[in-house]
């Protein structure tokens, strides 16, 4: 078994990189470095508990090390901008309440009426909101005197 292992890890690497390639959530792209670390490991030592801490170590040290990276690069091109942006500061009023943070409600801003959340507190029909940022097609919106 012990002179398979390289086979193993290359095998289980290129898995990795298949799945990597078939989504666009960057989520196995840390265990192919894993399992390349682990593979290169089988060179130093046949125990295979190491070369799985090996696999394991990689595997997190490089999810840490990249993460933030690949956080802010595809947070980068998320952003699509629209004339809906223009709603962002406006004041407009509650026309359906909002009971609480998952309660969807009605908003009225620049004479059409959206869907709205607020993330703090209930707001009453009739209240004036402050549109603080749009999510999808919500309103997140919070209560203004």
């Amino acid at each position: 078994m012990e002179k398979y292992m390289p086979f193993i890890w290359i095998g289980f690497a290129i898995a990795m990189a298949v799945c990597e390639a078939a989504t666009t959530q960057l989520v196995s792209l840390w265990f192919v470095l894993g399992a390349v670390a682990a593979a290169v490991s089988t060179i130093f030592t046949p125990s295979i508990f190491i070369q799985l801490i090996v696999f394991l170590a990689v595997s997190a040290l490089s999810l840490l090390i990249t993460r933030p990276l690949v956080k802010r690069y595809r947070n980068r091109g998320d952003k699509v901008s629209t004339n809906a942006d223009r709603l962002i500061g406006q004041m407009g009023i509650v026309t359906a309440p909002i009971e609480d943070p998952y309660t969807v409600g009605q908003v009225k801003v620049l004479g059409e009426t959206w869907s709205a959340q607020s993330e703090i507190t209930p707001v009453k029909v009739g209240a004036k909101v402050e549109i603080l940022e749009i999510v999808g097609v919500r309103l997140i919106v919070e209560e203004r005197t």
